[in-house]
């Protein structure tokens, strides 16, 4: 039986701010437990909450980007609930007044571009984080009070590749504006995905299955995929989809039931009492949206024609906004700029890894790579020379000065080379003979001698053509 998948994701988002969203509190992932927190965080008596203007800043940059309809009608609402990571027993949120509404973010699938639209982005705050031991829980409330953006979508979504599709897309857009480092691995950027399948063109929504806390691109694919033939299986064996809320175990593959849902939380929602209602001047929200960093989508598209790089490079560059910006930047020394994204796609990536650092915490410096690259661009020295002194590049050398101290200098003197052609000839008349009869191999290995000869320094361009102009004239 063939079904209809329907998919939908929230996404908590925290926003990349000093301070906290209604306190003075700093903002720090990894400080010691319950060292970035104060009264306001903690809900203590007598104390007043203060809008975090950076944070409304950084959520009409994501509106923007994200082409929703700006309220600038900030208003905030209490989301009542009791639990032990809450220590006010009430939530600061935007229910009746997100700040952004109907918008949407492109996405690149395997069947080609497809929209998802946004139902709202509001602001709120994050709860306290806590552990679970065997017979005891921890509370950290470093983390409360952090100024959050939730991102809702619309149910637009119908494969775990799509879903995919639509948080990479969400996590370059943000990061590239600076709204949110979106550190999934941390926890800055927390996905929970609902899930339904229902008979094909029945039009009818099935019961849906939410999973919680997602912390990584390929998790929400694994475990959306998985949900949908869980449901299948259910369906088909007649048995019925029951609501409930589930989480990913990362080593089966699988989603555990967490809890199950009997209907909806009344959390009692009310306006929050301690804020008032803030209008946004139209001034300040231009002069935001004016002075927005350069999108990913533009940084494609100017990548295409600028450049002329290949969409399967301008993805990976992209997709790594340290490595793409360090692209920009060695652009301003070299014009060969294919060039410099395969050096950073291929052998730098490659160092990198092995390395386990990252392009911004290197010692390469971008004018030495635009350096390597004219060496190769000028005949100086060979791809495969040059490969031998990536090491050094590196460690900050100077790529002239390292390719003189390990002689890799590329020899491109005609007479030089025309000597070794006939030396490698005289003494292999066969390979002459092969060629003559129409093996063509023998060119490849005549190179492959003289090249060895020069060990390695020759210039193999010059070399290739020489050898055939000499194999031309020994034939004739």
């Amino acid at each position: 039986m063939e079904y209809d998948v329907t998919i939908g994701i929230e996404i908590h988002c925290q926003l990349k701010t000093d301070t906290k969203m209604f306190s003075g509190a700093p903002t720090s992932f990894g400080r010691k437990a319950n060292t970035c927190v104060n009264e306001i965080d903690l809900g203590m008596p007598g104390v007043l909450p203060e809008v975090n203007r950076e944070a409304v800043k950084k959520a009409v940059m994501a509106c923007t980007a994200l082409h929703l309809d700006i309220d600038p009608l900030v208003k905030f609402d209490r989301k009542n609930y009791y639990y032990s990571d809450l220590p006010k027993g009430f939530q600061i949120t935007q229910q009746f007044h997100p700040i952004g509404r109907n918008g949407y973010v492109e996405i690149e699938t395997s069947e080609g571009k497809k929209k998802i639209r946004i139902n709202r982005i509001h602001m709120e705050e994050d709860t306290a984080k806590q552990f679970h031991l065997t017979k005891f829980s921890l509370l950290d409330f470093n983390r409360a009070g952090t100024p959050l953006i939730e991102i809702v979508s619309e149910p637009d979504m119908h494969s775990g590749e799509e879903a995919e599709a639509y948080v990479e897309a969400l996590r370059q857009t943000l990061y590239y504006i600076g709204v949110s480092d979106c550190r999934m691995e941390e926890g800055s950027m927390r996905c929970d995905t609902n899930v339904s399948i229902s008979p094909k063109g029945s039009g009818v929504l099935g019961t849906k299955n939410e999973i919680k806390n997602l912390n990584s691109i390929s998790h929400i694919g694994k475990a959306v995929n998985y949900e949908i033939e869980r449901q299948k299986k259910l369906l088909e064996a007649g048995e019925k989809v029951l609501q409930e809320t589930r989480r990913f175990d990362e080593k089966s593959g699988e989603t555990v039931l967490m809890r199950r849902k009997e209907g909806n939380v009344d959390y009692k929602f009310f306006p929050e009492p301690n804020i008032f209602p803030i209008r946004l001047s139209d001034e300040w929200i231009k002069d935001i949206q004016d002075n927005m960093p350069e999108l990913p989508q533009a940084r494609k598209e100017r990548y295409r024609s600028e450049y002329g790089l290949s969409d399967h490079d301008i993805s990976i560059l992209i997709s790594n906004k340290e490595m793409s910006d360090y692209f920009e930047t060695v652009t301003k020394f070299t014009s060969n700029a294919k060039s410099a994204c395969n050096w950073l796609l291929s052998d730098i990536s490659a160092w990198l890894n092995t390395h386990e650092t990252t392009i911004d915490q290197a010692q390469l410096n971008p004018e030495n790579l635009a350096k390597l690259i004219a060496m190769i661009d000028d005949g100086k020295i060979s791809n495969a020379q040059a490969k031998k002194l990536v090491d050094d590049l590196m460690a900050g050398k100077d790529p002239e000065a390292a390719a003189k101290e390990k002689g890799l200098e590329q020899v491109s003197d005609t007479g030089a080379i025309a000597a070794m052609v006939n030396e490698v000839m005289d003494a292999n008349p066969q390979a002459i003979e092969d060629f003559r009869n129409g093996k063509s191999r023998a060119v490849g290995f005549i190179v492959g001698q003289v090249m060895k000869k020069s060990r390695g320094q020759a210039n193999p361009g010059m070399v290739s053509r020489m050898v055939n102009e000499e194999l031309a004239k020994r034939i004739s």
